[in-house]
């Protein structure tokens, strides 16, 4: 059976969307996704800002009340009959995300064991077929196929299969 593993902040996840949400309410800003073309929140953010930036993700509730992204759930339910799931997130640079993120995981994803959970800093220690991500360096160092899932930070990045939203994910996995 061949292996896929996903990316769970920007691809399961609407991280994003909740940090913009909390960062703009707390400056009383209008930043939206359409403005980070090619970057990310922390690039166009000035600098003094940049702490309040990283106490938003280190916020006890950040992780586990994150939004779900659209037919996630549906779409991996369906992949896991036919390949082994396994959900790869980069917990490292966010120590306190391992309990929020394990259980917004039991939530959302009650058909993926706990098993398949993988808390990493570096991906390429995975082994797998495949890997779902918003991050073009982590598919560069992965030995199997990459999948690019678009992000407004990685809009500019190309060379990668990418899909752009789970019913694609669903559609390139059609003929698998």
């Amino acid at each position: 059976m061949q292996r896929i593993c996903v990316d769970m902040d920007e691809v399961m996840a609407d991280t994003l969307g909740e940090h913009l949400r909390r960062y703009n309410e707390a400056f009383d800003e209008k930043i939206a996704t359409d403005d980070l073309w090619g970057k990310g929140l922390w690039d166009i953010v000035s600098q003094e800002r940049l702490p309040h930036l990283r106490a938003i993700l280190d916020a006890e509730d950040f992780f586990e009340d994150l939004p779900l992204m659209p037919d996630a759930a549906e779409v991996l339910r369906k992949l896991s009959s036919r390949f082994e799931v396994f959900i790869a997130t980069q917990a490292m640079s966010v120590p306190n995300s391992f309990g929020p993120k394990y259980r917004w995981l039991q939530r959302h994803f009650p058909f993926l064991p706990p098993s398949h959970y993988v808390f990493c800093g570096d991906k390429s220690i995975l082994r797998a077929d495949f890997l779902i991500d918003d991050m073009p360096r982590n598919l560069l160092r992965f030995s199997g196929t990459g999948i690019l899932y678009s992000a407004p930070h990685n809009l500019a990045s190309e060379g990668f299969v990418r899909v752009a939203n789970w019913q694609e994910v669903a559609a390139f996995f059609a003929d698998k």
